[in-house]
């Protein structure tokens, strides 16, 4: 159906957003239900046409092609979300017994993405550093670095709030 080895030139990008943008942005709406993950969806699908640069004999082809792309990135938002639902703060009291397990989640869910991967990892998932830096693709010193930081950011903190 499709293969090409040259990349896609600017008129054939230009013409398929200007006639799929909006299209695509309705059937991706309607999927998700959010201005801003159907933005993001129909961005992720002309990325992936660019990249990929599929030739199509039809331009019924290319379309099919096109919706088919959103429909799929839309559903694997959907897996994330139901996956990766998130937490907001007011909520952690549900989560927790008593005042100081609440400040203690308070204080590692104000950490960067990064160091409260790597502490999901290893304490709640049990992989060694060297997998998480598999995982990751990071080098093991890496994760245990960021261990380090994150263990030394809850002492401070967390002593801190037993202080007062």
């Amino acid at each position: 159906m499709f293969s090409r080895s040259v990349p896609l030139t600017d008129d054939e990008i230009e013409k398929a957003v200007h006639l799929y943008a909006n299209r695509l942005f309705k059937l991706c709406f309607l999927l998700l239900g959010n201005h801003a993950d159907a933005e993001d969806a129909v961005s992720d699908t002309f990325y992936r046409y660019i990249t990929k640069s599929p030739s199509f004999q039809e331009e019924e082809h290319r379309k099919a092609w096109l919706f088919k792309v959103a429909k799929n990135i839309c559903q694997d938002v959907h897996r994330l979300r139901k996956r990766n639902q998130p937490i907001h703060v007011d909520d952690l009291s549900n989560y927790c017994t008593d005042e100081k397990d609440i400040l203690f989640l308070e204080e590692i869910m104000s950490f960067p993405a990064k160091y409260k991967t790597v502490l999901h990892l290893f304490y709640i998932e049990g992989y060694k550093t060297n997998e998480i830096a598999q995982i990751l693709s990071i080098s093991s010193s890496a994760v245990r670095k960021r261990l380090q930081y994150a263990r030394e950011k809850l002492k401070l903190d967390y002593g801190k709030e037993n202080e007062r």
